[in-house]
């Protein structure tokens, strides 16, 4: 896994090796063993190396056997080694042993083709010298980042925002349509990004810079329907865990050793289970776990090590340990993130990195196949509708007066966020389920001067964006490909991959196996999400192959106590960085409702801790990277 970044001009200039330098030396946590640069008249690449395989002769950037072909890789890809083998039998020379340089020659044979033979997540920029053309990539899922600015004339390119912004030329301003996004979702999807002058390349996607002109086009996408009605139940499990275990099996490929994060869920642990299924012998797990009871998962991920016998690491931390690293957690935030897991996501990647260099992860489980309680009050938002409007009106008064909990998931949370959402379509509710700000909050939040700069603008309108143009087998197949493209992509990738690779660990995510994909969309959504059952299938497949006690458990998430923080630990934070005197001067959210959030959090009138900690995340980047 590595950092790569770069420059490309529509004349036949030479770029300023200090500039490359300079972008490179940000994304050194990426990269922390080796270190790279490429300048020919026109471009200018640069690489920051984390070395997994060929420890010994994979520098990059890498070209073929004439140079004439230049590329910078950040991932991996699985199936290089049968892709080298086709390759050499066609005589191309390899001087290396990575998987990178199969890209190069797979692209001499296939051009812009070639990615469909990868298998493997990665964001890469081949330059060819010949065409002099610049050719941008990101991988199927959105697994690893690829940002770009583009100016009109010159392109520049880079795995983290913060390495663009060295440039001169990049407009580093705020965005207003990002922010409003951010706002609403918790993350920004792409192609906007939180500055206006730098943008996302969307997952599954490739552009082109030939003669001053960018264009993107997409390569791949999810396809949604029904395809596997007819497998019988018994049928499709097995050939479901047969595609699991391969997945897995393919991403043991390494040079050094590799390890699980653990989290004690359905989906760390079904890992677990495909490596003992693989014969893997020797097998380390590593965990984190916290003192506040509602948040820990110790109990799980321990039962989990002892069934399959792995060699153990875990952590448990005091609420101390996470409050200290939230000016860390910053600083590697380039773009707003409020997913407050990012912070035991921090703390795990850099326990795991003091024993390995890769682990496997569970992450895509829930997207694919209706995991998340959000299905579930998708299921009962339908019944609910049905109760006549009298008989709603007071169980809404009611839960409105539930005494305010600050537990993980409490009930009072969820079912005010339930009622929330009710008025909505099914989409916008399932989207205000998930986020935090609603239009109408965010209309009050918002100085005139960012309302006005917003003028026609709809986050919602993404949502449809997205779906445009695609066929569904059903509402539930919808909300379904709407979280792998946003929620997860956007939210969970960015989350794992900025957290990890700040401490230059690489994570693989087994579920999130193009072809495995693939094979997971074709299952009807009946036989994911079955009544309020939620993963049918997938428990089912797994039902004899991992402890009961995990299988049974409900779903928690990585989080935090950020609603009790606010009221104790990050009280006289909070204060500071959302003053109405900070914020008027910023010009940014007006302080009024600001005030009023504050005042009914602390009072324990309402739970306000995602609005809160959205804005305090927002604060904290403007802080770092957005003044500007």
């Amino acid at each position: 896994m590595c950092g790569i970044c770069g420059v490309s001009f529509s004349e036949p200039r030479v770029p300023e090796k200090a500039f490359l330098e300079e972008m490179s030396r940000t994304l050194s946590h990426r990269g922390p063993d080796e270190e790279g640069v490429f300048i020919a008249p026109g471009v200018g690449l640069g690489h920051r190396r984390l070395s997994i395989i060929d420890l010994v002769s994979g520098t990059q950037p890498i070209g073929n056997e004439d140079g004439t072909v230049q590329i910078v890789f950040n991932g991996e890809i699985y199936n290089f080694p049968e892709l080298k083998r086709e390759l050499e039998g066609k005589g191309h020379r390899f001087c290396t042993r990575t998987d990178t340089e199969v890209i190069v020659h797979l692209y001499e044979e296939m051009g812009e083709g070639c990615l469909e033979r990868l298998n493997g997540m990665f964001a890469l920029a081949l330059w060819d010298d010949k065409r002099k053309r610049l050719f941008l990539a990101r991988d199927r899922i959105g697994i690893k980042p690829l940002y770009y600015a583009h100016n009109g004339k010159d392109l520049a390119f880079a795995s983290e925002p913060k390495a663009l912004l060295k440039l001169p030329w990049v407009d580093g301003g705020l965005d207003p349509e990002g922010l409003s996004h951010y706002l609403s979702y918790d993350f920004i999807p792409a192609p906007w990004t939180i500055y206006r002058g730098i943008r996302k390349l969307p997952p599954g996607y490739r552009g082109i810079f030939e003669g001053g002109e960018f264009r993107t086009e997409r390569y791949w996408d999810m396809d949604m329907g029904d395809r596997l009605r007819g497998l019988k139940e018994g049928d499709l499990k097995e050939v479901l865990w047969e595609e699991f275990c391969r997945s897995v099996r393919m991403r043991l490929i390494s040079d050094v050793p590799v390890g699980v994060l653990l989290s004690g869920g359905i989906d760390s642990t079904s890992v677990l289970a495909a490596l003992r299924y693989e014969g893997v012998s020797d097998v380390r797990t590593f965990s984190v776990g916290f003192e506040d009871p509602s948040f820990d998962e110790s109990r799980y991920f321990r039962k989990a090590a002892s069934f399959f016998e792995t060699e153990h690491h875990d952590e448990i931390l005091a609420p101390g340990i996470l409050l200290e690293i939230i000016p860390e957690v910053a600083s590697i935030l380039d773009e707003p993130l409020a997913d407050a897991s990012i912070m035991p996501t921090y703390l795990l990647s850099r326990f795991t990195r003091g024993y390995v260099k890769v682990a496997l992860g569970g992450d895509g489980g829930d997207e694919l196949f209706a995991g998340y309680p959000t299905y579930q009050a998708f299921v009962l938002a339908r019944l609910y509708e049905r109760i006549p409007s009298p008989a709603r009106a007071v169980l809404e008064a009611v839960v409105r007066r539930l005494p305010v909990s600050f537990d993980n998931m409490s009930f009072d949370f969820r079912a005010k966020k339930f009622i929330q959402g009710i008025p909505y379509p099914p989409i916008e509710r399932h989207y205000l389920w998930l986020g935090t700000f609603s239009p109408q909050e965010k209309e009050e939040l918002l100085t005139d001067g960012i309302r006005g700069a917003l003028e026609g603008s709809d986050s919602f309108r993404v949502l449809h964006d997205y779906l445009e143009g695609r066929a569904f087998s059903s509402e539930l197949g919808k909300l379904l490909y709407l979280d792998t493209k946003l929620y997860l992509q956007e939210g969970v990738l960015a989350k794992v991959d900025r957290a990890s690779m700040a401490h230059g660990l690489e994570v693989r995510v087994p579920f999130l196996d193009h072809l495995f994909v693939e094979f997971v969309t074709g299952i009807p959504e009946g036989l994911k999400l079955r009544r309020l059952k939620t993963k049918y299938i997938w428990k089912e497949t797994i039902r004899e192959k991992v402890p009961r006690e995990i299988l049974k458990r409900g779903k928690k998430g990585f989080g935090i106590p950020v609603a009790k923080w606010l009221c104790g630990e990050l009280r006289e934070m909070m204060l500071e960085l959302l003053s109405g005197e900070r914020l008027r001067r910023q010009g940014i959210f007006d302080p009024r409702p600001v005030e009023r959030l504050i005042e009914d959090h602390l009072a324990r009138r309402v739970d306000n801790r995602k609005k809160l900690w959205n804005l305090l995340i927002f604060q904290l980047w403007w802080d770092h990277f957005g003044r500007g």
